[in-house]
């Protein structure tokens, strides 16, 4: 019988990515739980876009609001393209404080992605916490959502065979909580032409008050720690709203979650890492879904961590690509 591995093994160069994202962001959070902006951008590598094809995607970025600097990153596979191509709207981790599309490894990891799953990505750059707390990040989300789905200002903005009817939600950690979120809203809400037909939710980050067996045995972890999750909720969540960690935003399947029985939520692919802290919570969510009668698939990958998907060097992350490229065709199928 085989047993799961009793400790996380990574390459060195997993491990300095990882500690390099960690002891910046650390480092950038003042005691009063500001971010220190200035100094992140010192140390941030970001890429500009490219209308030249890099690995066979070309891209470019489409300002939706200047106001609030909303906008959004294109990549558009340039090979095997298709007359009618799925767009995938794709929302990045960071805790809801950091990262954002243009930044290196978001770059690439998009652009891998469009390439191998075949699908326009588009990937949103939201406000982020603490200037800019809940429901900042949800409401910039579902703005992109609207301007998708605006026939004039998609015109200009997604290339001609963009079928936003085939569209996918998806996002990593707080990106797929916002994705979950937003599949959530577009169930109520009367779009013209978009249809979200599909969740992709890479380690999403859920929580509750209660700690589950996974919070307690990686509470100190070189991906995630349990002090990193609850200074991320801390500063996300309105100061001076009298809530915890069971608010629905955070514990989607807790005891005030929204009942989605009735609901026509979309077929949703949860990706889970056996030494990531948040695993539980992940697994809770699924097994939520499919108690609720929706569509679920549970992908688990034993020996990584969470942020797996962001480190090409790592063998799950191709394997990550296998697994959503299926999910999606299987989706396709059904909705043609």
């Amino acid at each position: 019988m085989e047993t799961s591995p009793t400790s996380l093994s990574l390459p060195w160069k997993s491990k300095l990515s990882l500690a390099a994202f960690n002891t910046i962001t650390y480092l950038a959070r003042r005691a009063d739980d500001t971010v220190n902006r200035g100094f992140l951008k010192l140390l941030d590598f970001r890429v500009p876009p490219s209308s030249k094809p890099i690995n066979g995607v070309k891209t470019y970025d489409v300002t939706v609001d200047p106001t609030r600097n909303l906008w959004f990153r294109v990549f558009v596979p340039t090979q095997d393209a298709t007359e009618d191509i799925p767009v995938m709207v794709y929302f990045h981790g960071g805790g809801f404080a950091f990262l954002s599309p243009d930044m290196r490894n978001y770059d690439a990891m998009c652009r891998r992605m469009a390439r191998k799953v075949n699908s326009i990505v588009v990937s949103v750059d939201y406000r982020l916490a603490p200037e800019h707390r809940y429901p900042a990040q949800h409401d910039d989300g579902f703005d992109v959502l609207k301007f998708l789905d605006d026939e004039e200002k998609r015109s200009t903005s997604l290339p001609g065979n963009a079928n936003v009817s085939r569209c996918f939600l998806a996002g990593d950690s707080a990106g797929g909580n916002i994705a979950h979120h937003l599949a959530l809203t577009a169930c109520e809400f009367n779009f013209q032409q978009l249809k979200v037909i599909g969740v992709v939710a890479i380690q999403p980050f859920f929580g509750g008050v209660e700690r589950t067996k996974s919070e307690k045995e990686y509470e100190v972890n070189v991906a995630l720690s349990l002090n990193r999750t609850d200074w991320y909720w801390k500063v996300f969540m309105p100061t001076g709203e009298d809530y915890n960690r069971d608010h629905p935003i955070i514990n989607v399947s807790g005891p005030k979650a929204i009942d989605i029985s009735n609901m026509e939520f979309p077929a949703t692919i949860v990706v889970v890492a056996g030494f990531d802290v948040l695993k539980d919570w992940q697994k809770k969510y699924y097994e939520w879904l499919k108690n609720s009668g929706k569509e679920a698939y549970l992908v688990e990958y034993p020996n990584t961590c969470h942020g797996f998907y962001a480190l090409p060097e790592l063998p799950e992350s191709g394997y990550l690509m296998s697994e959503l490229k299926d999910f999606m065709h299987t989706v396709l199928k059904k909705a043609s």
